[in-house]
């Protein structure tokens, strides 16, 4: 069911006008002509019509797809963009307000996207100009792969790679050649382009209600930038098998699309169309790279990724390629203000990037102590059946830490905490010392650390640092329970002292400290050990199961308010009072059976 896209916004119908405000304010090197909200043009601030001794190099359309084309104004680049209502092609009285402004003896090229539109308008706009005495070239891109080649005089759309045309001929345009010139390397570069994109859903114009034409589960191959249905609906895939399906249909040898053939340089741009997150563009840049190189054999030399002409809040991306010479990268390279071009992608890359290897670790220990010992001793066995109880119950949390974690905090705390207990498995069949209880801990802590990440990686980690450092400065080879219990303590004190919390913070201290208590009062009381880890365990979950009653002071949960934290315990003190509990079983199961 459709329903009302969410904006934040004023009027609909001033949000053009007020994006051009605010980007002005952003960039001192921008201004705009003083015509709104008919005229909304935005121009380089250093340039007058009237003394420009350079092509001015303009290009424009509708408004929604930004930075498209106002965020690529500035030296080296446009030297202004005119900007149409919502999907909307400009008006013909704004581009001339343009060219007016702007343009002087050296001339003009407009670069238009190739929609009936902007070609009627831009066309219509450069004759005017013409017949008032300005030299005008216009260039029109139509880099779309996706529909089939012939398409009746519609041909194909501009999209992305209308980008790095604009660049291309920016560079040429600020290095001083004429409008000729100009014009002719723009032309070269649109022939040298194709691009495709891929959406997860359809864009929200401001003011109107979201479609549902895209069903869950669903994606749209060639889906244009104005939200028009696409050349295929599709089942949502993994990206590397997007990236291959768009790679081979801009590159096909049957359509033509672009004249790129095995050994040609390349240019790539991954572009998102708005709603898509920088992790998934680079995954796709990531991922797209290596399968020109490798499937395709092709030499990747430079590498575009971010938004750079989007379709509002769609959700998706474009690949874009373009054959490339040392003329096209020289102008690519060439310096520019434009806001949102991308820098540092400038220069020569090399032909794979191999990762810098991880400096070794400074240790004291030897070979023999970070092994698994061939024979177990019974402190041993006791440490290994706890240690893979305790992972064990974390991992089978994960699902639930993740719910409750969701509605408390960011959603990860299962995810995270399953990593570390999965990485303690792995590692305790190969790495652990178990005969030396000390050493265990301290590895645990160095197993948490490499693979759990966040702060409850950096709290466990310190939690066992502590606690090893408890346990070495005990001399006895076997650690006994008042032992374990004041390396407990330590632990539980260091976590206090660097993470700032206490009990009653919400954290996963209201579930340890309990339990430390209860372990302490039963082992002065002259209980056996594994019965007062048994009750301390108790009071670690009730601990934990408080928490809902507790308003948090510590963590993003803190954030939150009290009516929704009421309905969960905190995910951390639930964690921790999980693999406790599960350790002091196990324990007690051992020593019954022994």
């Amino acid at each position: 069911m459709a329903s009302q896209g969410k904006k934040l916004i004023n009027n609909p119908n001033d949000v053009v006008t007020e994006f051009i405000e605010g980007l002005v304010e952003t960039y001192p090197g921008l201004q705009y002509l003083d015509g709104f909200p008919e005229v909304k043009v935005v121009i380089r601030a250093d340039v007058s019509g009237a003394t420009y001794d350079k092509v001015a190099v303009i290009s424009g359309g509708g408004s929604g797809h930004e930075p498209a084309h106002a965020g690529f104004v500035g030296e080296g680049m446009l030297t202004a963009a005119i900007c149409g209502d919502v999907f909307a092609s400009p008006p013909v009285d704004s581009i001339l307000a343009a060219i007016r402004a702007v343009t002087g003896p050296m001339g003009c090229l407009l670069i238009v996207t190739n929609y009936t539109g902007d070609r009627l308008n831009f066309g219509l706009a450069a004759e005017q100009a013409r017949s008032e005495g300005y030299k005008i070239e216009t260039v029109i891109v139509g880099d779309d792969c996706a529909l089939p080649p012939l398409r009746g005089i519609a041909g194909r759309r501009g999209l992305a790679g209308t980008i790095l045309v604009n660049k291309v001929a920016g560079a040429a345009a600020a290095a001083g050649f004429s409008l000729t010139d100009v014009a002719s390397e723009a032309k070269r570069a649109s022939e040298m382009v194709g691009t495709m994109g891929v959406a997860l859903s359809v864009c929200t114009l401001p003011g109107q209600v979201t479609s549902d034409r895209l069903g869950p589960g669903k994606m749209e191959l060639g889906l244009g930038i104005h939200g028009e249905p696409g050349a295929a609906v599709a089942d949502i895939q993994p990206v590397d098998v997007v990236v291959s399906h768009v790679l081979k249909q801009i590159l096909s040898s049957e359509t033509n699309y672009v004249p790129i053939t095995r050994g040609n340089r390349v240019v790539l741009m991954i572009n998102g169309l708005g709603g898509t997150p920088v992790m998934e563009l680079m995954i796709a840049a990531g991922k797209t790279v290596p399968k020109l190189q490798l499937e395709f054999g092709l030499a990747v030399e430079r590498v575009y990724t971010g938004s750079f002409m989007t379709s509002l809040d769609m959700a998706g991306f474009s690949i874009s390629i373009m054959k490339a010479d040392q003329t096209l990268l020289q102008r690519l390279d060439a310096t520019t203000k434009a806001p949102n071009w991308p820098v540092c992608s400038a220069g020569n890359r090399p032909p794979a990037k191999i990762p810098v290897p991880l400096p070794p670790a400074r240790s004291t220990k030897s070979e023999e102590s970070l092994s698994r010992p061939l024979q177990l001793n019974e402190q041993g066995v006791i440490l290994e059946v706890a240690i893979e109880a305790a992972a064990n119950a974390v991992m089978d949390m994960r699902d639930s830490l993740n719910d409750w974690d969701s509605k408390v905090g960011d959603g990860d705390c299962g995810s995270t905490m399953y990593r570390g207990a999965a990485a303690i498995l792995d590692d305790m069949k190969k790495y652990y010392p178990l005969n030396d209880a000390a050493e265990t801990v301290n590895e645990i802590g160095s197993s948490v650390r490499r693979a759990m990440g966040g702060t409850s990686g950096v709290l466990y980690t310190i939690f066992c640092k502590a606690a090893y450092a408890q346990l070495k400065a005990n001399s006895d080879s076997t650690v006994t329970a008042k032992q374990w219990t004041e390396a407990f303590e330590a632990a539980i004190s260091a976590v206090s002292k660097y993470g700032g919390a206490n009990a009653g913070y919400r954290t996963l201290l209201d579930a340890l400290i309990p339990a430390l208590a209860v372990i302490k009062e039963r082992l002065n009381a002259g209980d056996d050990p594994s019965t007062a880890f048994i009750l301390s365990s108790e009071a670690a979950l009730a601990g934990a199961e408080s928490t809902k009653d507790m308003q948090a002071q510590a963590g993003r949960s803190s954030y939150v308010s009290a009516a929704i934290l009421a309905t969960v315990p905190d995910p951390g003190a639930m964690a921790a009072a999980v693999w406790y509990r599960a350790a002091a079983l196990a324990v007690k199961d051992k020593y019954q059976a022994a």
